[in-house]
């Protein structure tokens, strides 16, 4: 996914997670050197800050270990974090090309937990490299950051998150602050670096200490702004690499949500056209929509666990449904079933948007996006410029615009400055980089593609067109786009400039 609709002393929580992921033992400063030898070894079910709804081990075939890296790169003799890896070794090892390290995306996505869940995806890909991914620092089991306890979320998830009156804008408002100051509490430490600068060079360090010559890199979503901000530090490194549902990276906070208001306006509309097209009687209607959500507003429907279907929770729990064309089906049914009352599957994808388990713990997802986004940008939203925006966001969306409008307040009072204007993603000198854009995409729109290309760089970024629906390209299953995909990853093959897949 993508940026949402984008310790003074080392706590007690924050400690169990290093110690779980290996980060603390031995009495010693653990090596941060490209000299470190990680210990791999069998992996353990996802914890429930990696993956709320996770609960297997992954196979044999997979094995975990722990990345040790400096937590200020300017003091890299200094305090240390431990970063959470996985792997599953090629299975063509004659002709291994190297490491496929994978970014899923949030930011705030645990690599860990999610590459197994989608391997059966990449088979293909892992008969040449040894396929790898991560708990970014601030992730999961990499430090993995925490805000608020699960109680709490479900309070602070739940409230009115689009205020229509001067005392609903006032409770957003105390809301965001308690959230802010509970991440400074748990959490302080940490959110100095979790910036994706310095995930980026946690994934050169992991470069090397994995033996590759070369990055081979597969970023999605957020993922593609990463690996942009990889190939600009070290673009020399750069292998083989494709950026698939791609972030805009000239856009600021306020331009990626409007962009994203866009964006699910325009899937929300391609599944309207959809489903009327397959199922008249049952489809909603934007009108039925929006009027579901207003009365949400002030007389939620019961959902599951004690818990009701607020608005804020429909909101998500809509959006989330736009990810994929296959939860289609449940946004007709979810929106037919809350109309009657039944609010159970729009708030199961709301929990599904918001981290939650069916056991009612949350996992590091949201808060890390708060923590990444907010430590990468300097842009802090006062309620003048978001009341002043209120307008245009509605214009291009009367159903997320209110949502992604409010959405802006979730860096005002952090306590942590912010890196960058926007992330410098110029790689002179990178080999080529296939950029992978989605007409339908809602989530990272199309138009983000072409930007991302064309700041790389001449002769870097290398533009490949899906006219599909959902979020990314080649996990759609479409043959064109894996067939690109793989000849590049696997033999080198740049496609065309300009190719389309449909």
């Amino acid at each position: 996914m993508s940026r949402p609709l984008r310790l003074g002393a080392l706590s007690a929580a924050l400690l169990l997670t290093a110690l779980a992921a290996g980060c603390g033992g031995g009495g010693g400063r653990p090596d941060t050197s490209a000299h470190q030898k990680p210990h791999w070894a069998g992996c353990p079910a996802p914890s429930s800050s990696q993956d709320a709804a996770a609960t297997k081990a992954p196979g044999g075939e997979w094995e975990c270990a722990t990345l040790h890296v400096p937590l200020d790169y300017r003091k890299p003799h200094g305090k240390t974090i431990g970063i959470a890896m996985i792997r599953a070794k090629a299975t063509d090892r004659r002709h291994r090309i190297g490491s496929l390290i994978f970014n899923f995306g949030g930011p705030g996505g645990s690599g860990v937990a999610t590459l197994p869940a989608l391997a059966g995806s990449y088979k293909q890909l892992r008969t040449r490299y040894d396929l790898v991914s991560f708990d970014p620092r601030g992730v999961g089991r990499s430090s993995g950051v925490r805000c608020l306890g699960d109680r709490q979320l479900d309070a602070y998830y739940a409230a009115d998150s689009t205020p229509d009156d001067n005392a609903e804008v006032k409770s957003l408002v105390r809301r965001v602050k308690t959230y802010a100051t509970g991440c400074e509490k748990n959490s302080g430490t940490i959110l100095p670096y979790v910036g994706t600068t310095n995930a980026a060079r946690d994934m050169d360090l992991m470069r090397r200490v994995l033996g590759d010559k070369k990055m081979h890199y597969f970023g999605v979503s957020y993922g593609t702004e990463l690996g942009g901000v990889y190939a600009h530090l070290y673009p020399k490194q750069v292998g083989r690499a494709l950026f698939d549902g791609v972030v805009d990276p000239m856009q600021t906070p306020e331009q990626g949500a409007l962009g994203q208001a866009k964006g699910f306006q325009r899937a929300l509309d391609d599944y309207l056209k959809a489903c009327t097209r397959t199922s008249v009687h049952s489809c909603p209607t934007q009108n039925r929509i929006r009027t579901l959500l207003k009365r949400l507003d002030g007389r939620p429907v019961r959902g599951y666990g004690g818990r009701k279907l607020t608005e804020s929770l429909a909101d998500g729990g809509i959006a989330q449904s736009l990810y994929s064309r296959e939860y289609w089906q449940y946004l007709t049914q979810g929106i037919a079933a809350a109309q009657q009352g039944d609010g159970r599957i729009l708030l199961a994808l709301g929990d599904a948007m918001n981290g939650r388990g069916p056991d009612g713990r949350y996992s590091t997802l949201q808060s890390a996006l708060t923590a990444i986004t907010c430590a990468d940008f300097k842009q802090r939203y006062t309620l003048k410029d978001i009341e002043r925006k209120l307008p245009t966001f509605r214009k291009v969306s009367p159903v997320f615009g209110d949502m992604m409008a409010w959405g802006l307040t979730q860096c005002t009072d952090w306590p942590v400055h912010g890196a960058w204007t926007t992330p410098d993603v110029s790689a002179k000198g990178a080999a080529p980089i296939l950029v992978v854009g989605n007409t339908g995409d809602p989530a990272t729109p199309y138009e983000g593609a072409a930007r991302m290309a064309k700041e790389l760089g001449p002769g870097v970024g290398v533009q490949l067109t899906y006219k599909g629906e959902g979020h990314g390209a080649y996990d759609s299953g479409n043959a064109c786009v894996r067939k690109t995909v793989n000849a590049y990853l696997l033999q080198g093959t740049v496609p065309p400039k300009g190719k389309v897949c449909a």
